[in-house]
């Protein structure tokens, strides 16, 4: 499958996606690790993370992807909601619990 549709299969197939730089468990960046924390503390348990270290296709193309240029990204329900830093905002003003909540509702 073709880099940019295996993106997309991601992005469609889970109503949180990640893209980050290690594991939930390691994150091997400061900017994914705090992306993370606030994502967990938001109630975000059931999402899906991609290792873009793990995935150099997709690192290489997902900039292109979202027209977005750092990680990590983060989409909710197919949509970039953008990097760390509003990862980060959305969480401290209680917006990101909103949206997770609603991207896990049935």
């Amino acid at each position: 499958m073709p880099v940019m549709e295996r993106i997309q299969a991601e992005v469609d197939g889970h109503p949180i996606v990640l893209f980050m730089k290690g594991t939930p468990q390691f994150p091997m960046c400061g900017f994914s690790s705090r992306a993370m924390q606030a994502l967990r503390e938001a109630g975000a348990e059931q999402l899906h993370t991609v290792n873009v270290l793990e995935e150099p296709e997709i690192r290489a193309n997902l900039p292109r992807f979202s027209n977005w240029p750092t990680f990590p990204q983060l989409f909710i329900n197919g949509e970039l909601i953008g990097g760390c830093d509003i990862t980060l905002e959305l969480h401290e003003s209680g917006e990101l619990q909103r949206i997770v909540a609603e991207a896990f509702a049935p």
